[in-house]
């Protein structure tokens, strides 16, 4: 065969497969009526195998992930994995944001969805559609997502918020989890589609300062516009620009 039609053939494939799952797959909106939130593994011992972000940068990821559900009202259960072991306990500051909400401490089921209280938790939650991440993205991430799936749960995992131990694990197991429906998303994606509209509420007025505070590259967007206002001068040159 020659490569021109090689080539042909596959980008045939490979377009006929894209459109079957698109298909298959429907495009979906968060309902903020209809979400919850859930904290996977995100432990101190085992965020130390979250190679593939800078650890400061992934480490204020979990944080941000976690904040989520106070931002939005979400119903969130949160989930350790032998927590008496080397994977220890979830951090302070996330434990600090919801002191009533489910904490389900499985003592070895590896999937979580395999713990009777969490599934019961997640049950307890009324909601169809399920904000997930976890460490490590291939097992405590991935187990879960395709899991839900098969109960009929839409799931959207947070790509920015798990972490495993390689680039390439990563990108594999979020491959795998799209190939069964699971959307992996950004955590500005989830924030607007469940904001839906600045005006509304939560909305800019309580958006904004969270952003500031989790996601400081459009909080510092907004404090640069405010600045600027309140300045109220523009300089030689500027006039022109706008």
């Amino acid at each position: 065969m020659k490569l021109s039609t090689f080539t042909s053939v596959l980008a045939t494939s490979v377009a006929v497969a894209t459109g079957v799952l698109a298909e298959s797959i429907p495009f979906e909106r968060l309902n903020l009526n209809d979400t919850a939130l859930l904290i996977i593994d995100l432990q101190v011992g085992l965020y130390q195998l979250a190679r593939d972000f800078d650890h400061t940068v992934y480490y204020n990821n979990i944080i941000a992930h976690s904040a989520l559900g106070n931002l939005f009202d979400l119903p969130t259960v949160l989930t350790t994995s032998a927590q008496q072991g080397p994977n220890g306990p979830l951090p302070k500051e996330i434990l600090d944001m919801y002191p009533t909400s489910p904490l389900i401490m499985r003592q070895g089921e590896v999937n979580a969805w395999d713990n009777a209280d969490f599934r019961a938790a997640v049950k307890a939650t009324g909601k169809k559609q399920l904000v997930m991440a976890g460490i490590v993205t291939d097992v405590c991430t991935t187990f879960l997502a395709l899991s839900l799936r098969q109960e009929g749960y839409s799931v959207w995992a947070n790509l920015e918020a798990s972490g495993t131990t390689t680039p390439l694990i990563r990108d594999n197991s979020n491959d795998i989890m799209r190939q069964a429906g699971v959307k992996v998303v950004s955590l500005f994606y989830i924030v607007c589609d469940l904001m839906r509209d600045w005006r509304n509420t939560p909305g800019s007025a309580q958006v904004l300062p969270w952003l500031a505070q989790y996601y400081p590259v459009y909080g510092n967007l907004a404090k640069g516009h405010a600045a600027a206002i309140a300045n109220g001068s523009v300089i030689p040159g500027e006039a022109g620009l706008i």
